[in-house]
C-alpha cells in the first residue's frame, strides 16, 4: 500500500473548490491537471496554508495540518505558486541567499541549484534584467533550496522556451530518484502532465473528476487524453 505524503479530505473553499480528496503517494510526480480556472491554484494554496479552507482537512505524512503546526510541517516543503517573488535590484545569487537565510539554510548549495535550473551563467546579473523564463527558473531554484521532501509547483513551465520546457520536464522527472522528492506539479496542458507525471489528478469546475496512476490506464489509444476530454469536455489547447 502506498504511503501518502499529502492527503486531503473533502477540502472546500466556497465558490472555488468542493470536496477535494487528493492522494499524493510518496515518491511520485503527481500531475494536477485541469483547465484554467478549474481550482488547481486554490487547492495548492490550501495545502500550503496560504488560504484557509471553509471545511475539510489536509494531512502531511498522516499528521493533520493546522495553523499551529504549519511551519513545522512545511519545513521540508518547497513551492512555487503563481509568479515567483524576487528583488529585481539584486542578482540571482543574492536573491537565492536571502531565501536560504529565510529557510535557515546554509548558502552552500545555491550554486548547485542554479546549475540544475540552467541559471548559473546568469547568477551575477540583476533579476530585473532576466527574461520571464529566467525568472520562472529562479523561482524553481528557490523552491529547490534545501532539497525538500515535497515540491509543489504551479504551472512551472510558464514563460519558458521549448528548450527550457524540456529541461524543466527532465529535472522534475528526475527528482524522485535523484533527490528522494515527491513532486506535485499543476498544468492546464495535457501533454505536459503526460511527459512528467506517473500519477494524475484531474480537476474541473472545482471538483476532482479523476485520480489514479497513469500505468493503470490502458497504454493504447491515448487513454489519458480520452479521460480528460470525456470528463472536462476540453481539448488539450485550453
Amino acid at each position: 500500500m502506498n504511503k501518502y505524503i499529502i492527503k486531503t479530505e473533502k477540502l472546500c473553499k466556497t465558490g472555488r473548490i468542493s470536496n477535494i480528496d487528493l492522494c499524493v503517494p510518496e515518491g511520485a510526480v503527481y500531475g494536477f491537471l485541469g483547465p484554467n480556472g478549474a481550482g488547481k491554484t486554490t487547492t495548492l494554496k490550501l495545502i500550503l496554508g496560504l488560504i484557509r479552507p471553509d471545511s475539510g482537512n489536509t494531512y502531511y505524512d498522516g499528521v493533520l495540518f493546522t495553523a499551529q503546526n504549519r511551519f513545522t510541517l512545511l519545513k521540508e516543503t518547497g513551492s512555487l505558486i503563481e509568479s515567483p517573488s524576487y528583488y529585481g535590484h539584486l542578482t540571482g545569487t543574492e536573491n537565492m541567499e536571502i531565501v536560504a537565510r529565510m529557510k535557515g539554510l546554509d548558502a552552500f548549495d545555491v550554486n548547485d541549484v542554479l546549475h540544475e535550473v540552467r541559471l548559473y551563467g546568469q547568477k551575477d546579473k540583476k533579476v530585473s534584467q532576466y527574461s520571464l523564463g529566467m525568472k520562472q527558473r529562479l523561482g524553481l531554484a528557490m523552491a529547490l533550496l534545501g532539497r525538500p521532501r515535497l515540491l509543489i509547483l504551479d504551472e512551472p513551465t510558464n514563460g519558458l522556451d521549448p528548450a527550457g520546457i524540456q529541461e524543466i520536464r527532465e529535472l522534475i522527472r528526475s527528482l524522485p530518484s535523484a533527490m528522494n522528492m515527491t513532486v506535485i506539479v499543476s498544468s492546464h496542458m495535457l501533454s505536459e502532465i503526460e511527459q512528467m507525471a506517473n500519477v494524475v489528478g484531474i480537476i474541473n469546475n472545482g471538483e476532482m473528476v479523476y485520480q489514479g496512476f497513469l500505468a493503470d490506464l490502458d497504454p493504447q489509444g491515448n487513454q489519458l487524453e480520452n479521460v480528460f476530454l470525456e470528463l472536462t469536455g476540453r481539448s488539450e489547447s485550453l
